[in-house]
């Protein structure tokens, strides 16, 4: 008897799954969908992978050959990427990219232009290294996970990837506003992090500007699809700057950041139709 109400119980919720997914009005399922299909190919690539990262950790190459294969799912969430001022990457030498932070698919922008820059060490929270198998193959990959609850800790991690960076020549990138952003008007408060580690390197700052994710609405669970620009801005020498100028950095690079991120999201608003339905509209 049980078999039988275990089955039906299986095909209902089949049949519902499937009814929300091909249905034209948005809802919860066709919306999170999206990103389980993200999720899961970065999963499925990352235990692919794994066994040939064991020979090489922690080896910046790992992570460009996996982000190679991952970010071709962005075709299927139907997300296009359009990388601006690419040059700025490009070079050679060791740099503290910045950028802001609204979504997990900020990891799909980062996966599409990191051939760019070839040799990138990202900066996650602790807790993402649990996230297996995605988790461990990143570490095995080179990311440098932190524990944001003991700054001590997180500064230590920290400082000794910079030495990596400096001797490699490696770009750390990290998100200073230190959580997701659901205002698309302005940026969060920047944290000191990111700006400590490149006084102390003595390495410039390359910010680097997400326009807004105009096609995902979180509270009507839209996620159509869309473009996102990134806008690399040029970057800012800490040559000669000591611990006692990361206050005035960090502020001067935010401002320069907040203007650039208004510019760019005018832009990209005021192609949209006046009705889209924009995150706080009604």
């Amino acid at each position: 008897m049980w078999d039988k109400v275990i089955y039906v119980f299986m095909i209902t919720v089949a049949t519902y799954i499937l009814k929300q997914l091909f249905s034209e009005t948005p809802n919860y399922v066709k919306f999170q969908s999206k990103f389980l299909v993200f999720y899961i190919w970065a999963s499925v690539v990352s235990l692919f992978l794994m066994p040939f990262f064991v020979f090489t950790p922690k080896n910046v190459k790992n992570s460009l050959f996996g982000t190679q294969i991952i970010k071709h799912v962005t075709k299927l969430i139907e997300v296009k990427w359009h990388l601006r001022n690419g040059k700025v990457l490009s070079e050679d030498r060791g740099a503290v990219i910045i950028s802001n932070h609204q979504s997990s698919i900020d990891i799909l922008g980062m996966f599409n232009i990191w051939h760019v820059a070839v040799k990138i060490a990202a900066v996650a929270r602790k807790e993402l290294f649990y996230v297996w198998p995605f988790g461990l193959a990143a570490y095995l990959a080179g990311v440098v996970f932190i524990d944001r609850n003991n700054s001590k800790d997180a500064y230590k991690t920290l400082k000794a990837t910079s030495e990596v960076m400096i001797k490699n020549k490696t770009k750390i990138w990290l998100f200073p506003e230190g959580t997701r952003n659901k205002n698309i008007t302005s940026l969060l408060p920047f944290k000191k992090g990111a700006f400590n580690i490149a006084v102390a390197a003595q390495v410039p700052i390359i910010p680097v500007i997400i326009s807004p994710y105009y096609f995902i609405n979180t509270k009507k669970y839209i996620f159509n699809k869309g473009h996102a620009i990134m806008q690399c801005l040029e970057p800012i020498p800490t040559k000669g700057l000591t611990m006692d100028d990361v206050p005035q950095l960090k502020d001067r690079v935010q401002n320069i950041m907040e203007l650039a991120y208004k510019e760019l999201s005018k832009e990209v608003l005021s192609l949209l139709p006046p009705n889209y339905p924009l995150v706080g509209q009604d």
